[in-house]
């Protein structure tokens, strides 16, 4: 069994790697356990930042790293708040800080506009100066919803509207999220792409 460092301090994030991750043959540290720092979210797109966290990780513990940048793409808001979608309210702020910013923001638009899209870049790196590592990506499209709904999940999941289950994300249950979801489908794409390279 290979053990790799998750790049996130986030539990539900963690929570979701670990179910995605079962029975794969890969053991889960993640950055926390080992008393690594977060990296400084410093690139202007997901693909950069998820490339920042899992150097940082690798370096910190000389393990292979796995992160990932992930975030809400709203259209009528030009794509915010994409890759500052957790701390879209600020610095530190709560998920439900982030979820009521956003209700805000949209409540002169119609729900015919209201479309939006999470995106997940997955990014695996063999150890911190890994000059090829492995990037997936995975987008869910769907439609900012009026007002919160559902208990499961976490972030913009209670308002961010499943078109092929009629219900928010915060509604489904774990098993179908995962299958379904962003993170879901670039961890998939991931765990094909490791396999077809066993050397690494």
């Amino acid at each position: 069994m290979s053990r790799v460092v998750v790049a996130s301090s986030n539990r539900g994030k963690l929570g979701e790697f670990s179910a995605l991750l079962a029975g794969t043959g890969i053991s889960v540290v993640s950055q926390g356990e080992l008393g690594i720092p977060d990296a400084e979210e410093t690139g202007l797109s997901f693909v950069e930042n998820a490339i920042l966290k899992a150097r940082n990780a690798a370096q910190h513990s000389g393990l292979p790293a796995l992160a990932d940048d992930s975030g809400l793409e709203v259209d009528a808001l030009d794509g915010a708040p994409g890759i500052y979608s957790s701390r879209y309210a600020g610095q530190g702020a709560s998920d439900g800080d982030n979820v009521t910013k956003l209700l805000q923001a949209l409540a002169k638009v119609p729900a015919e506009r209201r479309t939006a899209r999470f995106q997940c870049l997955i990014v695996y790196l063999r150890h911190a100066l890994d000059p090829t590592p492995l990037i997936c990506q995975g987008t869910w499209e769907g439609h900012i919803l009026f007002a919160p709904r559902g208990s499961n999940g976490f972030g913009y999941d209670p308002v961010f509207h499943v078109p092929s289950h009629d219900c928010a994300s915060a509604e489904l249950p774990p098993e179908i999220k995962n299958r379904l979801s962003h993170r879901g489908q670039a961890m998939a794409r991931l765990l094909a792409a490791l396999r077809a390279t066993p050397a690494r």
